[in-house]
């Protein structure tokens, strides 16, 4: 992590503008302290699949050139994200909250479309010195809320990371609606899986706090993704896949799998 903060800080204390290079061995490093922090799900299929089907949206789009990289986090938080450079992850608990694949496939098209426009790297070179590393892990899932952790990170800053604003996450889901159409997936999952979020908050307050932690996301939000679906034709709409039977495949394998390590409260 060392070598991230002060890369990351001679970046921004030198104003200087960040390389799709430099970006790129950000992401690097970020990855392996990610792996060091966070349970990653190694089963082969799994891998494959998240990794397929993300590959399908990333690369169309404009940023096609990154080496793509997606994980699947074994964790029951609600949550997805990502670093620069194309490494995104996504959380057991989401995956188990989507019922077909352009829900996942939506999730995915939306963390592409931070990276492909930068949006944290642009947040990066706004912070000064963050121990940028710990503080993702920390707030993507609940494993800081112990004490010997929370001596080292202050999670209530405003660290990279800790929350995209409103605009940013406006560009991400008109992005992910563009990237889920080009790949031939309908976009219809970004709502469909935005709204299941929403209920659950209602209905149980606290099961899906990681994602409202770090995803800005009301009902407006929807409205304005709805709208876009609403410039497609029927014929388009009808044209794009909704569900694979690859995608059911995927998820009985998950379900087969272990459960994830109890969350650390104390």
């Amino acid at each position: 992590m060392k070598r991230i903060v002060i890369l990351v800080a001679a970046l921004v204390l030198g104003g200087c503008a960040v390389s799709q290079q430099q970006e790129v061995q950000m992401g690097q490093q970020y990855a392996a302290q990610i792996s060091q922090q966070l349970p990653l799900i190694n089963d082969p299929e799994i891998v494959r699949y998240i990794n397929v089907l993300g590959d399908s949206v990333a690369n169309v789009t404009s940023r096609r050139d990154l080496d793509w990289h997606f994980y699947v986090v074994n964790s029951s938080d609600v949550n997805a994200f990502a670093v620069p450079g194309g490494y995104v992850y996504v959380n057991r608990g989401l995956i188990e909250r989507a019922t077909s694949m352009d829900e996942l496939a939506g999730v995915l098209g939306h963390e592409i479309g931070h990276v492909v426009l930068r949006h944290s790297v642009h947040q990066m070179q706004q912070q000064q010195g963050a121990n940028i590393g710990i503080t993702l892990a920390c707030i993507l899932t609940s494993i800081c809320n112990n004490q010997a952790a929370g001596t080292l990170v202050n999670v209530g800053t405003s660290a990279v990371f800790a929350k995209f604003s409103r605009t940013d996450e406006a560009q991400a889901d008109e992005q992910g609606f563009k990237n889920v159409v080009r790949a031939g997936i309908s976009p219809e999952g970004l709502v469909t899986m935005f709204q299941k979020l929403i209920d659950e908050r209602k209905a149980t307050p606290g099961a899906v706090d990681a994602w409202f932690a770090t995803h800005p996301l009301e009902e407006d939000r929807i409205a304005d993704v709805q709208r876009l679906i609403n410039t497609l034709t029927p014929a388009q709409l009808a044209g794009l896949t909704k569900d694979t039977r690859n995608f059911h495949t995927f998820k009985s394998r998950l379900a087969s799998l272990p459960a994830p390590p109890p969350t650390r409260t104390q």
